[in-house]
């Protein structure tokens, strides 16, 4: 397929943020291209939650429908690829793909997610997004009241198991390795029933995905339905650092109110800026971007 060379906006990442974007663009007549490597980092999710109207369906199925939806506006174009590379030019910026090919634009959106640095115990890449899972407004519902573990220590570990009470009381911290906790904390764990268990895991035992166990180094056994695991993480693209974007500290894409980064022409829309991790974040953030950048054009050719 032969593609056009110049645009007004280059939207790099084509899932929910990225397709949000594109149809507030292609509704404002701009001329736009699309370009998604087809790796989302939810594909392993079984279901998508907390984005109403769309309740309970596949994360496939939602980002379906909506580049169909997309799709329909003519002055959007969509190229299956990955960004290798972004420069800077006279006239805006040109971004390289692995086929080689080159595109220009104006403006540019990112809308390409990060990606989670998985914990190193047999068995969490296979259940990553079914029961072992990072988000409790996305999951928790689904897992109310059962067996439910956290994988933690310290602060971090403190804070999300408090959290996680809120939606079971067979609850667990599973701090792998000697408990940093203070003595506060425990104390406070304990009077909410909720149990710590600091032996270092081998594996979680499984079944397409679903827990059943956790196996521990020395031989014992947890059951488990499910079990929370809060991860680093670190940008799924590196071209916006590559043209001087900025980073906050978390490690996410430093914007602003309307989704501009810290380079002008760039922005930045769904979970590469934020840590609210939802598709209708995602969508909410996406639109914003296509609608002010559209505007960031009229004013400057106006």
């Amino acid at each position: 397929m032969a593609y056009q060379r110049e645009f007004d906006v280059i939207i790099i990442g084509g899932s929910y943020s990225g397709l949000a974007a594109g149809m507030a663009l292609g509704r404002t007549l701009r001329q736009v291209l699309i370009i998604d490597s087809g790796n989302p980092c939810n594909k392993q999710t079984p279901y998508s939650h907390n984005f109403i109207t769309q309740d309970g369906k596949t994360p496939a199925d939602i980002a379906l429908l909506a580049r169909q939806q997309v799709e329909k506006y003519g002055t959007v174009k969509f190229m299956n690829g990955l960004a290798v590379r972004g420069s800077k030019v006279e006239k805006g910026f040109e971004i390289k793909v692995g086929s080689g090919e080159t595109f220009s634009a104006k403006k540019l959106i990112f809308a390409t997610g990060i990606k989670d640095s998985i914990p190193n115990i047999d068995g969490v890449k296979e259940c990553w997004g079914i029961s072992v899972l990072h988000c409790p407004y996305c999951h928790g519902y689904e897992v109310k009241n059962e067996s439910t573990g956290v994988l933690g220590n310290g602060e971090k570990g403190f804070e999300f198991v408090s959290l996680i009470s809120n939606w079971t009381k067979d609850l667990t911290l599973f701090t792998n390795g000697k408990s940093t906790l203070t003595t506060n904390q425990a104390a406070k764990l304990d009077s909410h029933r909720i149990k710590l268990i600091e032996t270092e895991i081998e594996r979680l035992e499984h079944t397409h995905g679903q827990l059943q166990n956790i196996i521990f180094k020395d031989g014992t056994t947890s059951p488990i339905k499910a079990f929370y695991a809060p991860s680093p993480f670190e940008q799924h693209c590196g071209i916006p650092e590559a043209l001087g974007c900025e980073l906050i500290d978390e490690g996410y894409l430093k914007t602003d109110s309307i989704q501009r980064t810290s380079v002008h022409g760039v922005y930045a829309c769904g979970d590469n800026s934020t840590r609210l991790r939802t598709v209708a974040n995602a969508v909410a953030m996406g639109t914003t971007a296509g609608m002010m950048i559209n505007k960031e054009i009229v004013l400057e050719e106006f």
